[in-house]
């Protein structure tokens, strides 16, 4: 099998996606956060929607050192807190 290329042939190159990849946390600075996360889901046979304020949490970090762009929280699932109080008090009636 030979890696040479011949003429003709385009060379691939990679690019980084747009979304769905972001750094590592080598610093260990969302640590805490995403161990809570993981306990979380853990803890309620991995139903994330039970854990969606400790997604938040650790979301927020990583956006808050720089780990990912920092998005609206309804581009990332969420609803805005006004939001989801008025639409709680709406359920509970």
């Amino acid at each position: 099998m030979s890696t040479a290329m011949t003429f003709g042939q385009k060379q691939f190159i990679p690019t980084a996606p747009d979304k769905g990849s972001f750094p590592l946390d080598h610093d260990g600075a969302c640590k805490k956060t995403m161990v809570q996360y993981m306990k979380c889901l853990f803890n309620n046979n991995s139903n994330n929607s039970l854990c969606r304020n400790e997604a938040k949490e650790y979301l927020a970090c990583r956006m808050d050192n720089n780990l990912m762009a920092k998005e609206d929280w309804s581009k990332l699932g969420f609803q805005e807190e006004s939001d989801e109080k008025s639409q709680l008090k709406e359920n509970s009636k």
